[in-house]
């Protein structure tokens, strides 16, 4: 008998599969699995649960925009814009969900107390989220025809 111990958990349950607005692309949890690199330690629930927030959160910042292109006869997101629409709304996608798993599993202390290290992790799984939430802005704005800069004057 032996005991081998992986970095990574291998996926153990299939992934519950999340409903979508017919209009917009079918996310498929397996392949969001792939394309956020997520391993045995994000459980099929909470890729789900992660998943149906991001839909929810993604679809309600592009009402407006499905509107518009209903109205102008446009039948699903794949047949609007440049035909890179469906692409840039899975970036999206990938983007809020991978955000959201960091947001869950960054209270997950991995580190002696009292590490001089602690604090460093702490901050750079901070700045993942950060650079999750602008990879999510810049797919929106990039699926919006928007600029990705906001300028602010102070």
């Amino acid at each position: 008998m032996s005991f081998i111990a992986t970095a990574n958990p291998p996926i153990e349950a299939d992934d519950a599969q999340v409903e979508n607005d017919p209009w917009f692309p079918a996310i498929d949890a397996p392949k969001v699995r792939e394309a956020c690199l997520l391993d045995g330690t994000v459980t099929a629930a909470r890729l789900a649960e992660a998943i149906a927030g991001a839909i929810d959160a993604v679809n309600a910042e592009l009402r407006t925009y499905k509107a518009d292109q209903l109205a102008q006869g446009v039948e699903s997101l794949a047949d609007a814009g440049d035909g890179r629409q469906a692409g840039r709304y899975l970036r999206a996608i990938h983007a809020h969900v991978q955000a959201d798993l960091a947001e869950a599993y960054r209270e997950i202390d991995t580190t002696p107390h009292n590490d001089s290290k602690t604090e460093r992790i702490r901050e750079r799984i901070e700045a993942k989220v950060d650079e999750h939430r602008r990879k999510l802005r810049w797919a929106i704005s990039d699926l919006l025809g928007r600029p990705r800069t906001t300028v602010e004057l102070i």
